[in-house]
């Protein structure tokens, strides 16, 4: 089992860039004050001693799981002997698995950090937090009476990425990390159970508009496609729903509406064909999975499909590896739509 260690000074975004990657890989999140808390509230005050003997209960029970790995944070005084024995500790429980040990060091100013101690995530996540006054204080008596930021070539570490996130969103940092140390995207089994798909009634066409728009404006403005779905009218819509045959689904990802597809029946008495068009995901969920879910979950809804059929942009290669990981292969036809861009026909036959 692997585990990542994210490390950094108070307020850095360690628990906030946690929750990011975990969505978008197969490891959970574990951040530090998920023990603090619960002990605060219960004993008055910070308890050590307890906070360490529930971290060693939650490290036991997860080695049992069958995820790729954990998610740890930490903040860690590069000047006390007795914080690198702990991390040290803490990586040899994976290392013993046959896992790897992944180390990212956020770095942020301190203006930032002091602007994020506020953020409503934290506050909510960090109770101990909420006194911002006190918080504040705290955070910079700590930063000052310890050396909270590595210097330069001190961690040893092969696996080990430094990021000044000064002005990095965290979904951003959290692409990042999946990207530089190659990390698994995931379960496909975890992502359909917390993944459907759910038909869009006449009254809801109007915020499925909505989405479709934000979804595909980049692409609108990366090829200036006068045929694309980003500047198509809310009646367009309503029509295309309402031919026989077709039907909107909004994609639902743990109870939210992240995207939509559109399936129509084409069927002949030869064949049974669908085709989709369009399937998006929003840009805040893209990188997910979330697209190949909704296409399984297509699928499952039409067993009875002899072939399914869509085109996408060639030049988004993205969308391509997505479609071809589905099944779907290149039909050899091609449109070209302006000098930027063409789009490329796909069959996936059972």
């Amino acid at each position: 089992m692997d585990l990542i260690v994210i490390i950094g000074s108070g307020a850095v975004g360690k628990m906030t860039v946690g929750q990011e990657l975990r969505e978008i890989t197969d490891f959970r999140l574990f951040h530090n004050h998920m023990m603090i808390e619960p002990v605060i509230e219960i004993f008055g005050n910070y308890d050590g001693a307890a906070v360490s003997r529930l971290r060693e209960v939650v490290f036991e029970e997860f080695m049992r799981t069958d995820y790729q790995g954990m998610i740890f944070t930490y903040m860690w005084a590069f000047d006390l002997q007795s914080d690198w024995d702990y991390i040290a500790d803490v990586a040899k429980r994976f290392t013993d698995t046959g896992g790897t040990v992944y180390y990212v060091e956020l770095v942020a100013d301190r203006e930032v950090r002091l602007q994020r101690n506020r953020t409503e995530n934290r506050l909510l996540n960090k109770a101990s937090k909420r006194n911002i006054a006190v918080s504040d204080d705290r955070m910079i008596r700590e930063e000052t009476k310890y050396r909270l930021v590595s210097n330069e070539g001190e961690i040893p570490f092969p696996n080990y990425i430094k990021i000044d996130n000064t002005n990095l969103e965290p979904d951003e940092v959290a692409r990042m990390i999946k990207k530089h140390f190659s990390l698994p995207g995931p379960k496909s089994a975890l992502l359909m159970k917390q993944t459907k798909i759910e038909p869009a009634r006449e009254d809801e066409l109007p915020l499925l508009h909505r989405m479709q728009v934000e979804s595909f404006l980049p692409l609108y403005e990366k090829y200036h496609d006068e045929g694309s779905p980003a500047i198509e009218s809310l009646e367009r819509i309503q029509a295309r729903a309402a031919q026989p045959g077709r039907q909107y689904y909004f994609v639902v990802w743990n109870g939210a509406r992240v995207g939509a597809i559109n399936i129509a029946d084409r069927s002949t008495d030869a064949e049974k064909i669908f085709t989709v068009s369009p399937l998006f995901i929003l840009p805040r969920y893209q990188n997910r999975g979330l697209g190949y879910a909704a296409m399984q979950h297509a699928f499952s809804l039409h067993p009875e499909a002899d072939v399914w059929r869509l085109d996408t942009i060639a030049q988004e290669k993205g969308n391509c590896h997505l479609y071809e990981k589905c099944g779907f292969v290149r039909t050899g036809e091609e449109h070209v739509i302006n000098e930027t861009m063409t789009l490329v026909d796909y069959e996936f036959r059972k």
